[in-house]
């Protein structure tokens, strides 16, 4: 027995590990992430402009922002890049290398989307 796996295998391993979606962070729409967004930095800009006038207890408003985020900043402007390309880009992996592309529209759809 060879407990080795074949090229073949770690190959097809390595598409279906890189064929699998990642992490969502989009939302339903454009002007709904947007607005998560404002609040979001609302949020952290409020908690820290506000310290000198009412004290270091504004900046426990901060951490709520991370809801907003869903994460991050930088979460949040990973879901604003899918939430724009969703349906319009589509990730394709063929031989262990992904690619984007251009999505193909779907029967019975609206122009544009």
């Amino acid at each position: 027995m060879n407990p080795l796996p074949t090229l073949d295998a770690v190959r097809a391993a390595a598409t279906e590990k890189t064929a699998r979606p990642g992490p969502d962070f989009a939302s339903t729409s454009v002007p709904r992430h947007l607005a998560r967004g404002a609040l979001g930095f609302g949020l952290v800009i409020g908690s820290v402009a506000l310290v000198p006038v009412a004290g270091p207890a504004t900046l426990l408003a901060a951490p709520l922002a991370l809801i907003a985020f869903r994460g991050c900043p930088t979460c949040w402007m990973v879901g604003l890049v899918q939430t724009i390309s969703r349906g319009r880009l589509e990730r394709r992996c063929a031989d262990g290398a992904c690619t984007l592309a251009k999505a193909h529209p779907h029967p019975g759809g609206t122009p544009g989307t």
